[in-house]
Parts: C-alpha cells; sequence; structure tokens
C-alpha cells in the first residue's frame, strides 16, 4: 500500500465522557491529529463537542504518556524500558509465585473509569477477572453509580436494566446530585444534554434542579431548590407520601409492593422531612403535585445522589415515583434504551451480597467488593490477604475514599501490574506498567453507554492510525491473562492468547443461538471486529435477529445509525422472580429503619461535598494543558457568610474524621451556607505527569472515611462529609 502523504478526515465517537459525541478528526501525512470537530452528520450528537472532546489530539500524543512497557527496580524505584516479552516473561515469573503461596484470594483487581469507554474493557477485562480467579474485584463503579444498579437489579431483575429520562419528549423534569452541563450526563448517555434541556424548555416543559449549589445546570432550570446533602431520599419519600396521601398515584405497568411501599413513607411525612432537607413542607408537596399533573415527567438522579449515605434508597425512590406517576416505561417518562450490541440476558433475578469482604463483611454487588475496604484488605493480616494486584486504567489513590491508606497499602504488596496510558499517584507502585495504544490506535464502539441512551442509536470506529509492531490493547489484555496464570503469553505453545480467547467466546455463542454452521459468514479484520459482527447479528436489530443489522451496516455509516426513539419494554425486560415491578424490595425496606434513625440527629455545622468541573474527568485529564485552564480549579467553595461567620482568610484548614487539608478558599453565593465543595480527582504531587503536577491541587478524598459507606450497595460516601474549618 503506498504511505499516506497528505492531511485526510477521518470519523470516531469521543471516548472520553458517556456522551458519545461524533468526532470529526483531521489527521496530518505522520498521523499527528491537527483538528478536531463536532461531526455534524453524526444523528445522536449532531456536531455537540465539548472542551474534552475538542483536546482529544492533546490526550492521543501527551508527550509524558507511557508508550513502552516500564519495569520498576524496587530497590530504587528507578523505571527502566523494556520489550513486550520482557515484560510479560517478567510478569509470568513473579504473579503466579505469589499466588501459588498465598492462593487465589491472595489476587485482586481494580478497574477505572476508562474501562467503560474502550472494547477492550468491554470485551476483555471480563475475561482477566476469570483468569484471575479471585473473588477481589474492585473498580470505580463502588465510587459512583453502584446504588443505582442495585436499586435497577432488586426493582427490575438486573443491574442493567436502568431506566433513562426520555429527555426530548419529556414536560417535566426534575433533576437531583445532577450537573449535566458539566459532566455531559451519567447513566444517562445524551450528547449536547445542553441543548436537550434547552429544547425541553422551549417546548413549554419545566425543568426543576435539586441541588445544594447553584450549578450551571440549575442556572438553566426553571426553579432551583437548595438541599442539605445527603438528605435527598428523606425529600423523595416526602413525594412518595404526598402522591398517596393525596391519591395521585396512576400506575401504568405491572407492580408489586404497593401497599409495603405506602405503609413505609408513612413515616416520612412533608413537615417530618422539611426539617432534615431544607426544602419547605410546601414545596415537596407541590412537587408531588406537578410530577402527578404533568402530562409527561421524568425524576432523574445522578451521583450526588448514589455518593451519599442513602444512595440506594435515594436511587429506588426515584423509579418508584416514576413508577407511581404513571411514567415508568412510557413516552416523556422514565424508560429503557434498545442497544444494539448489549450483553447475555440475565437467567435468574439479581442478588447482591452473594458473599462479602474478609475483613468488614461489606457485600458484594454485581460481582465487585466494595473499594472503601481495598485498604483494609490489603494491609490486614490472615488468610486471603491481598498481595497481589493488577490494576487497569485505575487511579484509586486520588479517585477512592481515604486515599491516603490506599497509598500507604500499595506500597506494600508484593507484586503489582498496570495496565495505564500514565506514571501516577497509583501506578508508580507497580512492578510493571503496560501501556495501552493511542486511542487514535483503537477501535470504539460503546457496549455499556449505550445501555442507557435517551435514544436508540449506535457506531463504530475503526482505528484511525496503524498500531505499528505494538499489540493492541486486546492483546495487552490476553497476553496478560496467559502471564498472570503462567501460560505462555507469546503463542509459543502454537496458540496466540487473542484468538484462543474470541474463537472461545464465539463458539459459545454461536452455539447457544443455535448457529455454529454460520461461523464462516461473521467479517471483520481481526476477531475482535468479528465478535462485535456477531454482537450486532445477535442484537435486538441483527440480521440473524429478524432485523438488518451487521458489522458492515456499521461500516457502511460510519456517522452512526439512528435506530429511533425509545419504546416501552416492560415486561420483556423484568427478570424478577414475580415478572413485575418491584416496588418494595425487602433489602430496602430493611435500610429504611437506618433512615428513620437518622431523622432525628442534629445536623453537622458544616459538610463537604463533591464538584463536577466541564474541563475534568476524574483524576485522569489533568496533564492536557488546555484542560487544566480557566474555571477548572482545585478550590474550595463557600458561601460567604460562612467565611466571615468562622473568621477565615484566603485559605483556611479543613478536617474531617479521615484527615486535614489546606485549601485556598473560593467564596460564592452558588453554594448554601454550612456546605463546601471540593472538585474530586486532584492532588498530582507525586504524578509523574508534567502539566499535572504543576497544577497540583489537593485530593479531596484524604477528608473522606472509607469506614462509612451505603449499606444495601458498598458504594463509598463522598457527600454530606462532616468536617470543621479554621483559619489556614
Amino acid at each position: 500500500m503506498a504511505p499516506i502523504t497528505q492531511a485526510r478526515n477521518l470519523l470516531r465517537t469521543c471516548p472520553l465522557c458517556e456522551a458519545v459525541c461524533g468526532l470529526d478528526i483531521t489527521l496530518d501525512a505522520d498521523d499527528h491529529v491537527t483538528s478536531v470537530r463536532g461531526d455534524r452528520s453524526d444523528p445522536f450528537s449532531k456536531g455537540f463537542i465539548c472542551p474534552k472532546g475538542a483536546s482529544f489530539g492533546h490526550l492521543d500524543e501527551d508527550p509524558d504518556r507511557v508508550t513502552e512497557p516500564l519495569i520498576r527496580d524496587r530497590a530504587t524505584g528507578a523505571w527502566r524500558a523494556a520489550t513486550w516479552d520482557e515484560a510479560f516473561d517478567y510478569i509470568t515469573a513473579r504473579f503466579p509465585a505469589v499466588v501459588a503461596e498465598h492462593g487465589n484470594q491472595s489476587a485482586a483487581a481494580y478497574l477505572g473509569n476508562p474501562n467503560a469507554h474502550t472494547v477492550a474493557g468491554a470485551l476483555y477485562v471480563p475475561m482477566l477477572l476469570r483468569a484471575l480467579g479471585t473473588k477481589n474485584i474492585y473498580s470505580a463503579s463502588t465510587a459512583d453509580q453502584m446504588p443505582k444498579q442495585v436499586a435497577s437489579g432488586l426493582m427490575f431483575g438486573d443491574p442493567l436494566t436502568v431506566p433513562v429520562p426520555d429527555l426530548d419528549r419529556t414536560d417535566y423534569l426534575l433533576m437531583l446530585g445532577a450537573n449535566p452541563l458539566e459532566s455531559n450526563g451519567s447513566l444517562c448517555t445524551a450528547p449536547d444534554f445542553p441543548g436537550r434541556l434547552k429544547a425541553l424548555r422551549a417546548r413549554g416543559g419545566r425543568f426543576v434542579v435539586v441541588d445544594p449549589r447553584v450549578t450551571r445546570t440549575a442556572k438553566l432550570a426553571d426553579e432551583h431548590l437548595f438541599i442539605r446533602p445527603g438528605s435527598d431520599a428523606y425529600l423523595l419519600f416526602g413525594i412518595v407520601h404526598t402522591l398517596f396521601a393525596e391519591q395521585l398515584t396512576d400506575l401504568r405497568v405491572d407492580v408489586t409492593g404497593v401497599d409495603e411501599l405506602r405503609a413505609t413513607a408513612a413515616a416520612f411525612d412533608p413537615d417530618t422531612v422539611a426539617a432534615r432537607t431544607g426544602v419547605p413542607a410546601s414545596t415537596i408537596v407541590r412537587l408531588a403535585r406537578e410530577l402527578a399533573a404533568a402530562p409527561t415527567a421524568a425524576v432523574y438522579a445522578r451521583i450526588g445522589t448514589c455518593t451519599a449515605e442513602f444512595g440506594t434508597i435515594t436511587q429506588w425512590l426515584v423509579d418508584a415515583i416514576n413508577a407511581l406517576t404513571g411514567n415508568l416505561d412510557s413516552p416523556g417518562g422514565a424508560m429503557f434504551a434498545t442497544a444494539a450490541a448489549g450483553g447475555i440476558p440475565r437467567t435468574k433475578p439479581f442478588r447482591a451480597g452473594r458473599w462479602t469482604s474478609r475483613v468488614r463483611e461489606l457485600p458484594e454487588a454485581m460481582g465487585e467488593l466494595p473499594v472503601a475496604t481495598l485498604a483494609d484488605e490489603i494491609t490486614t493480616p490472615g488468610e486471603g490477604q491481598i498481595r497481589a494486584l493488577v490494576t487497569v486504567a485505575g487511579n484509586p489513590v486520588l479517585s477512592a475514599p481515604s486515599g491516603a491508606r490506599l497509598d500507604e497499602a500499595f506500597a506494600r504488596l508484593d507484586f503489582m501490574v498496570s495496565v495505564d496510558r500514565y506514571v501516577n499517584e497509583t501506578t508508580r507502585h507497580a512492578d510493571v506498567i503496560l501501556p495501552p495504544p493511542r486511542p487514535t490506535q483503537s477501535p470504539h464502539y460503546d457496549f455499556a453507554l449505550l445501555q442507557f441512551a435517551v435514544r436508540n442509536y449506535t457506531r463504530y470506529s475503526r482505528p484511525l492510525v496503524p498500531l505499528g509492531d505494538r499489540p493492541s490493547e486486546p492483546a495487552v489484555l490476553a497476553r496478560l491473562a496467559a502471564a498472570l496464570t503462567g501460560r505462555p503469553h507469546n503463542g509459543s505453545d502454537g496458540m496466540d492468547p487473542l484468538t484462543a480467547m474470541d474463537e472461545l467466546v464465539i463458539a459459545g455463542l454461536l452455539h447457544k443461538a443455535g448457529l455454529a454452521e454460520r461461523r464462516g459468514d461473521l467479517i471483520g479484520e481481526n476477531s475482535t471486529e468479528q465478535r462485535i459482527d456477531l454482537m450486532l447479528r445477535l442484537g435486538p436489530y441483527g440480521e440473524w435477529n429478524g432485523g438488518t443489522l451487521n458489522l458492515q451496516a456499521l461500516l457502511d455509516n460510519p456517522h452512526g445509525i439512528d435506530l429511533g426513539p425509545l419504546r416501552p419494554r416492560l415486561p420483556g425486560v423484568l427478570r424478577t422472580a414475580s415478572g413485575r415491578v418491584d416496588l418494595a424490595p425487602q433489602p430496602l425496606l430493611d435500610d429504611v429503619a437506618r433512615m428513620r434513625a437518622r431523622l432525628a440527629d442534629e445536623a453537622p455545622e458544616i459538610v463537604l461535598i463533591g464538584r463536577r468541573q466541564l474541563r475534568s474527568n476524574n483524576s485522569w485529564m489533568h496533564n492536557i494543558a488546555p484542560l487544566v485552564s480557566g474555571s477548572n480549579r482545585c478550590t474550595l467553595h463557600i458561601n460567604p457568610a460562612d467565611v466571615a461567620r468562622l473568621g477565615l482568610g484566603d485559605q483556611a484548614v479543613v478536617k474531617s474524621a479521615a484527615g486535614t487539608l489546606t485549601v485556598p478558599l473560593e467564596p460564592t453565593e452558588a453554594i448554601m451556607p454550612g456546605v463546601v465543595s471540593l472538585p474530586h480527582g486532584w492532588g498530582h504531587a507525586d504524578s509523574g505527569q508534567t502539566v499535572a503536577r504543576a497544577h497540583a491541587g489537593v485530593n479531596a478524598n484524604v477528608l473522606t472515611d472509607d469506614s462509612v459507606v451505603d449499606a444495601p450497595s458498598g458504594n463509598a460516601v463522598f457527600n454530606g462529609v462532616p468536617v470543621t474549618l479554621t483559619p489556614a
């Protein structure tokens, strides 16, 4: 093939957040990204782009990224470059020996947020975890969305059956603890979220935001209500109480547990919960009436409510209200997306707590243990103590609670492997770092995020730039899985690990579908693409399922394919034992006792909450110069009245039960008195990233306490953390 000698425009999906925006990328003859624009022909994003997407080229070629395997000398801490074979040989020699000495449960894995945005994370990380053979699996999910998934699992039988607001058709949207004008949406895949909210208002709809801060999203709303952090579940119970008391319910789906929910809500009348939430009782009653009266309505709550003490109860009540008002699984309400290439449907109802963590006996959920207890499992001696760790695209030292404890714990491990593009606060403890390719060298399909899209849609992007002589990310994970178990990682036994892994999966899916003879029909440049082709063909729009969709259709439509608005899916997606929506799951009814006990508690004088930033995504985009400028400042938002009352200056010492920080203050009327806010993911003083280290900030998770979790899900609590402030 003749060499490319001129610039060209190529298309792909942005992998940097949950909005799945289409990008139109210009590459020069040397495969450098020279410009990034929104893809105006993408039927879902229609040209929308945010500062993160516009900086895709800077991330792709970050000079601080790891480009070849690194091995750390434990005696000196120095890194040396290694070949791929050398790195995998080193892992094969060391990791299995630790497990052989201490048992399978001495191994653990931690998965970071970027895994949800990659083909490799969706298709090959699960196989890597099976190779580890341990119950010690941790991820960013228990620092983020696990309450939503546990609530959905208990109500609908499947934790991935998550209702999303039908933004483009709703007449009334009540939003709690979410700031999509900064985050671009979360567990609600909606490119150009700002435009969709403006369209809601333009067509005469109403939009209400409940948040302890006047966020950018709140400024766009018809109404903003301050609420005390961590009290969202009380507010929602007050709405449920009103719906029953005023006979405003309008159930349109088949449910169980109505009487149990009514009885449980009896203790949370609007007058009672007003004292806890700071929202007047008359306002709570009005919200219930407005939700019931609107032609269509949806309640949506996200990370601010998940990362609180009653996160799972809050998520349960969100969808209980959607059901009680007749808006569950109904156009304009809360609906379920139909992903073109989803996973294998569950055959049994979801159940959490199938096993517990060794030290604190915290519950498993979706095969994971809470990251809040990872440090305990490493530092506490005894059978099953974690001694070897694999991290994939994660930085829990900054993103998990009590980050300082994890920093110390990782230093004690016998062996650690990280698949990561950076030497960061976590991976600096690794013995081996295996870098993934540049984003332009990887394919893209959103297996996870399109399950939560506000419109059914599909799009596949092939790599824009050749891999050269380095392995793909799927190949890295497949070879790592082999090395961790002591098997040949380079095909020396005549079996390439990646090909073997893919053929096993393809054969199994074809056999289950009764289509084993169709193996030769699958297309693709490699076995990864053939797996994608198979999933599309077997999916709800697939040509082997009565439709027309396959990989070729996506290759022929590089801007993506609009599959239509959300449509009702109940009872088909339910996996509950009764076959109906469960409005009163027993584990959540049991947890309400904790809420009732808190009603009489005196509120702390000041509490800490987190903060989303438009140019940031957790801890991994702070090495991009254009993204750390402007509004991305690691400051403590505080109401001016609190500054004056506490006699504070430009800085303050912030102290919690877990730790102490000295932080610059940014007084603002946009935050309610008695609440302070720090952004998440900063604290890069020990980073190997030049720009991030120059804009280090402080790690908010020095202040969060890993001993406090949401009981049903084990999710960490980052919002509503009691703190004291004194002058610096």
